[in-house]
C-alpha cells in the first residue's frame, strides 16, 4: 500500500483546507489497514478537519480494511472532523456495497465534487 497526501486550499488553515489522502494498492490485513489507521491518527492529531480518502487506486479491500475505514470515520467524528471518500466503480465499490457501507459513507466519484461537499475551501 502506498499513501500520498496533498492539500487543496490554504495549507495553514487545517480547519478550512481539504487534505487528500491518495491510497494505492491493497487495503487489506497486515499493511493497508495499519497504514490507514496511522495516517488517520496523524492527520487528526495535527488538527485536520476535512479529510478526503481517495480510494480510486485501491485494488482490493478486505474486512480489516473496511473495519479500519469505518473506525477512521467514527474517530474523525469524535474530533469534529469530516471524512469523505472518493471511489470509482470496480471491486472496492462492489465490496463496500455488499457490506452495506456505501449509504453510511459520504462517497463521491469526482474529486472536485467531493472537495466542494466540504463547503468553502
Amino acid at each position: 500500500m502506498e499513501v500520498d497526501v496533498r492539500i487543496q486550499g490554504d495549507e495553514n488553515d487545517k480547519g478550512g483546507a481539504v487534505i487528500i489522502v491518495d491510497l494505492r494498492g491493497r487495503l487489506v490485513t497486515g499493511v493497508g489497514d495499519e497504514l490507514l489507521r496511522e495516517v488517520t491518527n496523524e492527520l487528526l492529531a495535527e488538527g485536520w478537519k476535512r479529510i478526503l480518502f481517495n480510494l480510486t487506486g485501491v485494488s482490493k479491500i478486505d474486512s480489516s480494511g473496511i473495519g479500519e475505514l469505518v473506525a477512521s470515520v467514527k474517530l474523525a467524528e469524535r474530533f469534529e472532523s469530516s471524512i469523505r471518500v472518493l471511489l470509482s466503480g470496480g471491486r472496492v465499490r462492489d465490496v463496500l456495497e455488499l457490506s452495506q457501507l456505501l449509504p453510511r459513507l459520504d462517497v463521491y466519484e469526482v474529486e472536485a465534487e467531493a472537495i466542494e461537499s466540504f463547503g468553502d475551501v
